[in-house]
């Protein structure tokens, strides 16, 4: 299968099943072995442009379907940012679907080298450190582009001072195939 029709379905079963929880009619469409396969997606959605949610998976443990599926109703439901999607801004959000590979460990002597290694706009990156998580997509460097306030932030995402680092912090970055509806 090429990569528009992939995407094409990965886009309508994000969309289908959110459509399900507000019991709406949804066409059946064939179920591909390549869906049945471990994967690991990002489900964002936008509305008017504007971030409306975003929930996903950094690794493969389930089947790409469930996955879809599963980050699609959280992304509109359970996004602790946003108040549950309602039907009537159902029919105005835009979806996007993010396949993820396997994410790689960053191997680096202080925050100055890890910045170093990062490449702009292909790179995802997960920031670890004790209980701390977090992750941008490769998406968030269109607002975020230059390296240095790119690690501030995910710092900050994942509930640490922008200016803190140690050298226990853990990188690994990763990249993704990514759909939009209306492409």
């Amino acid at each position: 299968m090429n990569d528009p029709e992939k995407g094409h379905t990965l886009l309508t079963l994000a969309r289908f099943a959110i459509a399900d929880r507000f019991g709406m009619a949804c066409h059946l469409f064939p179920e591909d072995a390549w869906l049945h396969e471990p994967g690991a997606t990002f489900v964002t959605l936008t509305l008017h442009e504007q971030l409306r949610g975003c929930i996903g998976s950094l690794e493969a443990y389930r089947a790409l379907i469930d996955d879809v599926r599963h980050n699609a109703i959280a992304a509109a439901f359970r996004d602790p940012r946003f108040h549950p999607l309602t039907a009537q801004e159902f029919a105005g959000i835009r979806l996007e679907v993010s396949l993820l590979a396997a994410a790689q460990a960053l191997r680096f002597t202080g925050e100055q080298d890890a910045v170093a290694q990062l490449r702009p706009g292909l790179d995802g990156v997960i920031l670890e450190l004790g209980t701390h998580r977090g992750t941008f997509l490769p998406q968030v460097w269109e607002q975020l582009p230059d390296p240095r306030v790119f690690m501030a932030h995910l710092k900050n995402k994942a509930g640490l001072p922008q200016d803190f680092w140690s050298e226990d912090i853990r990188l690994s970055r990763y990249t993704v195939q990514k759909w939009h509806e209306g492409e």
